[in-house]
């Protein structure tokens, strides 16, 4: 785990309160966001990035470049997003973010740990730029394009796949959603991942009961998640996603070889920002019905600053 000193949880919970305002910051500046993923996902995320993976150093907060146009055979300047999470090496980890719809939350976080600098979030979905909405291989911090969900975890295991025959002692995190896990590819992925015992690979589920159409449950229950995760052959662990302990034991407890860990973290959509309660389950895209709310949000965005 990244090597910080004994006030870790302190550092955690001022990196997740940096997301959840600087996402709401943005919600209502441009009328509308991916606020309710920035509460769920706020200590998940700030917990990987600083107690979890093993990334390299930035030599600076870097501002993201303009699009270089897709890979390609012909094109030498394509690039991807993973130079915000350092240099890459054998012993370093790598992250995957799953569910692209969270690259709001990726950019702030990056933000608040400081490998990216704050005049990125002027480019967000502006033509021409990296800093895309649903973000994608070159966005800050992404380094596949996971796009429709169900592709992140496939192309995670790939990586995982080839570090371990290459020898590589780094491992791949990856970052999900429970909505993600209505789709049919995922458990595919998952049955390769534990048939070919890649135990380096690590999951994180942001568990908030949500997702585009509604509630999980009323949309597609996934139900018994955690059962169906052990059936596979994960090693599972269920945990509250807004407690930082809680979120860094799984990795702690040994007897895993030979499994994927797998910590499905249940969150609160609405977490530190109470009024978004009022809207679930139709909570995936926050956007103002009257200039009213919209002022109702800014007034709550200025006991946050």
């Amino acid at each position: 785990m990244t090597g910080i000193n004994d006030n870790w949880q302190a550092q955690v919970w001022q990196v997740a309160q940096g997301i959840r305002r600087r996402v709401m910051e943005h919600t209502v500046r441009n009328n509308g966001g991916y606020l309710s993923q920035a509460c769920s996902a706020a200590e998940i995320l700030a917990t990987m990035y600083l107690r979890i993976m093993q990334l390299g150093k930035t030599e600076k907060a870097f501002v993201p470049a303009l699009f270089a146009g897709v890979p390609g055979p012909n094109n030498h300047d394509a690039f991807t997003g993973s130079l915000f999470n350092g240099p890459r090496g054998p012993e370093y980890d790598r992250f995957i973010l799953s569910p692209s719809q969270y690259a709001l939350v990726l950019y702030a976080l990056l933000i608040e740990v400081g490998r990216m600098d704050p005049a990125g979030l002027e480019q967000f979905n502006v033509d021409g730029f990296t800093v895309e909405m649903i973000g994608a291989e070159h966005s800050p911090g992404m380094e596949v394009m996971t796009g429709s969900l169900g592709q992140g975890l496939s192309q995670a295991a790939g990586i995982a796949m080839a570090r371990r025959l290459k020898g590589e002692s780094g491992k791949v995190w990856v970052f999900m959603s429970d909505g993600e896990w209505q789709s049919g590819q995922n458990w595919e992925a998952l049955q390769a991942i534990t048939h070919h015992k890649l135990d380096n690979i690590g999951i994180y589920v942001d568990v908030n009961g949500q997702q585009c159409d509604g509630a999980m449950c009323d949309v597609m229950a996934i139900e018994p998640f955690a059962d169906r995760l052990t059936a596979f052959g994960a090693r599972v662990y269920q945990v509250d996603g807004h407690n930082l302990d809680a979120l860094v034991r799984p990795v702690l407890e040994s007897g895993c070889e030979g499994k994927p860990v797998i910590v499905l973290a249940d969150t609160k959509p609405w977490q530190g920002i109470d009024i978004l309660k009022k809207r679930y389950p139709k909570l995936h895209y926050v956007r103002f019905a009257s200039s009213d709310e919209r002022a109702e949000y800014a007034g709550i965005l200025q006991t946050m600053l």
